[in-house]
């Protein structure tokens, strides 16, 4: 039961975060899941267990977040994350658009640009390359994930993500630990993902064309017969 309590408590955190609640609400409610489901005493467990553990939490890795915020700040204040952005775009041109957005991506993240102001840069850029190259703009979400949410953040060796540093005091690492397995799972990620887009970009032209040739039929079809 403790088992199953514990993954409805992160099913419902990470639903309801998704709907807009706040997380300092929901992660103290969760916990109490977890607790009633393990059948441990709840106001024990919430002050002792989650308030101690959450406080540990924040003295030991605030400096991280606080120096990550800053420097993410200067880069977005600065134009360097949209230099890159733009640099990447005029290298590969509009017919490579989902690889620019990609690397785009990577790059300013990699760099230590948070995740939410690389999406707000990274969003204008890719909808113009996307309409220049007619690709639906519905998989511009996937793209930027892909390039600023995926092995940037969890597996290219020395990245200055939270999911790279929060590891390291408990198992004594280096934010460069296992480099050769950081950038073979990265590659398979970055592969991965670019062949899954490129059919998704496929398929969304081949459907779009698929509709435009059957609206020109039917338009054709109503048309009168000429005397």
């Amino acid at each position: 039961m403790g088992l199953a309590g514990i993954l409805l408590a992160l099913g419902l955190l990470i639903w309801l975060a998704y709907r807009g609640w706040s997380v300092l609400l929901l992660a103290p409610a969760a916990a109490l899941v977890a607790a009633a489901f393990a059948r441990e005493p709840l106001l024990a467990h919430w002050t002792q267990t989650f308030m101690g553990s959450a406080a540990r939490f924040l003295a030991q890795f605030f400096p991280i977040f606080l120096l990550g915020a800053l420097f993410a700040k200067l880069m977005d204040d600065s134009g360097s994350v949209s230099a890159i952005a733009d640099y990447m775009t005029r290298r590969l041109g509009e017919r490579r658009a989902i690889l620019a957005v990609v690397l785009a991506g990577a790059a300013v993240t990699y760099g230590g640009v948070s995740l939410f102001v690389a999406f707000f840069v990274l969003a204008p850029m890719a909808h113009a390359l996307f309409q220049a190259a007619d690709i639906p703009h519905r998989l511009m979400p996937a793209t930027i994930a892909l390039g600023a949410s995926t092995f940037t953040m969890s597996a290219l060796p020395g990245t200055p993500a939270i999911q790279n540093a929060i590891p390291m005091p408990f198992f004594g690492t280096t934010p460069f630990a296992a480099p050769g397995l950081g950038i073979v799972a990265a590659a398979i990620m970055l592969a991965f993902g670019l062949w899954w887009l490129h059919r998704a970009e496929k398929g969304a032209r081949w459907r779009r064309l698929r509709t435009r040739c059957k609206c020109r039929s039917r338009r054709s079809r109503r048309r009168p017969a000429r005397a």
